[in-house]
């Protein structure tokens, strides 16, 4: 168990420009990496900033609903601040990440088929004295610290970019992003917001323009899983321009395995999602239909993701009928 520490728990990750992705887009891309966080994913800059402002308001335990990566940020902010976690997940989740929980120190209980069984069974837990339920995206002081983003964006490049591209799950990113661009004046930057089909809760969301939620999670992207995104995610369709789109299961495996080669780094089907929009050819698609204009750079948000090895994008690339 570690003290309660001073200072934010994630770290100012690189910003990389893809040579090999530049080519294919015949855009300068820059790599936001995200990836590269302590605790595997973005998701430790709004969940730690969350966690620690808990543990000053006298929080003796923390719980939390994931689909894994959440998870591991609230494990990870809970040994660093010496509280006890208990992380409730799914079913469905890898072995891979529950042992990764445990060896955070967290208890794990799994609860339900998708997300939104454990995310009940969390709020079960979180009436507890003295408990707190860790919201995975939907919370201000959650997007307060993803917004850490973009201030780190705005020093490494001084000047905006072009167009910046993210994965949308639940929507705790975009809501940061947002709230990042507008703190540091660059609202007139266009977001794409991408998602895998079967888990476009935001897609069915613009579309309609009211909230709407899945009958089911269908797509591989376990972690982009929610049935109903938060209010959030779309209220920041008013405040910045946001282009949502959609790419099939198979589009977000085979660029988890184009950048792999590309970049030496394994990434999880959500982060494909991102990853898809430079290698599916999405860019020059929403150009030559006059939904983007020219463009110097874009960066793009590698979010992470701990739900992956080789071996499971191997059987993620049989299941889909890839070689």
């Amino acid at each position: 168990m570690e003290g309660a520490p001073t200072g934010h728990f994630h770290t100012t990750t690189p910003l990389l420009e893809s040579w090999a992705m530049s080519r294919e887009a015949g855009v300068k891309v820059l790599l936001k990496c995200d990836n590269m966080q302590p605790a595997g994913s973005f998701k430790i800059r709004g969940i730690g900033h969350f966690c620690q402002q808990m543990a000053k308001s006298g929080c003796k335990h923390l719980v939390c609903s994931s689909g894994g990566n959440a998870g591991i940020a609230a494990a990870y902010s809970a040994r660093k601040l010496g509280i006890p976690a208990t992380i409730v997940l799914p079913e469905t989740t890898s072995l891979q990440v529950v042992t990764r929980l445990q060896g955070q120190g967290a208890e794990v209980q799994l609860a339900g088929k998708i997300w939104d069984d454990a995310n009940l069974r969390a709020q079960e837990l979180a009436k507890r004295d003295g408990w707190v339920n860790v919201p995975p995206f939907d919370h201000p002081l959650i997007w307060e610290g993803n917004a850490s983003l973009v201030r780190e964006l705005k020093a490494t490049l001084g000047t905006p970019p072009g167009a910046v591209v993210l994965a949308v799950g639940g929507g705790g990113l975009l809501a940061g992003v947002v709230a990042g661009l507008v703190e540091v004046g660059w609202q007139h930057v266009p977001i794409i917001a991408m998602e895998t089909r079967g888990a476009h809760s935001f897609n069915a969301a613009v579309e309609a323009g009211k909230l709407v939620t899945l009958p089911d999670i269908t797509s591989v992207a376990k972690s982009l899983g929610a049935k109903t995104v938060a209010a959030r995610a779309l209220e920041c369709t008013r405040e910045c321009r946001v282009l949502s789109e959609v790419v099939d299961d198979a589009e977000a495996v085979s660029a988890v395995q184009r950048f792999l080669d590309d970049e030496r780094l394994l990434v999880e089907p959500a982060c494909g999602a991102a990853l898809a929009f430079i290698y599916s050819g999405l860019l020059g698609r929403l150009q030559a239909e006059g939904r983007l204009g020219p463009l110097a750079s874009v960066v793009v948000i590698v979010c992470g993701g701990n739900g992956i090895n080789s071996g499971e994008l191997q059987a993620l690339k049989a299941k889909l009928g890839q070689s």
